[in-house]
């Protein structure tokens, strides 16, 4: 196809269906993990492996992977294009895009690695074990997993705020069509 055709043919309005897919698995995934980890017990060591704590580790290795597949997937299909908005805002979303992605690797990373150093298996979907990411005991699995609960916990928090704030402001204030196009497509 000649560059001139390539540049006639309609893009698709919206992400397509796997994307869409993997965006709202990702948010049930980090909705599960907020709420898990705001009620299972405070991690110290000694702390039993409990069923809770199991629930977290596997809903964050299961979290890490889809984020991984998500990666993937946005390299290799085109997402469709953005509605006009000001340079700023363009590389604000994309700051902020980025980051997210960041804090969506670094947060279960980290915990992956206090789990290990804890020797707590890591099973990915609750089946596929996962190796250990430092040895047992070891000293920078335990600041991992403080920087999984004190430092990572709130910047995921406050990227999401600006994330859906964002979404928020432009479906309600610019009436533009950024949000509906991560929405389900109605029929």
């Amino acid at each position: 196809m000649s560059a001139a055709a390539e540049s006639l043919r309609v893009q698709p309005s919206t992400y397509d269906p796997v994307a869409r897919a993997a965006h709202w698995l990702t948010v049930l995934l980090v909705a599960a993990e907020y709420i898990v980890g705001s009620v299972m017990p405070s991690i110290h060591w000694g702390t039993p492996l409990g069923t809770l704590i199991k629930w977290h580790l596997a809903l964050g290795s299961s979290l890490l992977l889809i984020v991984l597949f998500r990666i993937v997937w946005r390299l290799t299909h085109r997402p469709p294009p953005p509605p006009p908005m000001p340079a700023w805002q363009r590389h604000l979303a994309g700051a902020t895009h980025f980051l997210l992605y960041a804090a969506l690797i670094l947060m279960p990373l980290t915990g992956w690695a206090s789990a290990s150093a804890r020797d707590w298996p890591v099973r990915a979907f609750g089946v596929l074990r996962l190796p250990a990411l430092v040895p047992y005991r070891a000293r920078i699995g335990f600041r991992l997993g403080d920087v999984h609960a004190d430092v990572i916990y709130w910047i995921l928090l406050g990227l999401i705020a600006m994330h859906v704030g964002a979404a928020l402001y432009h479906r309600f204030v610019k009436r533009d069509s950024v949000l509906s196009r991560m929405l389900p497509e109605r029929r």
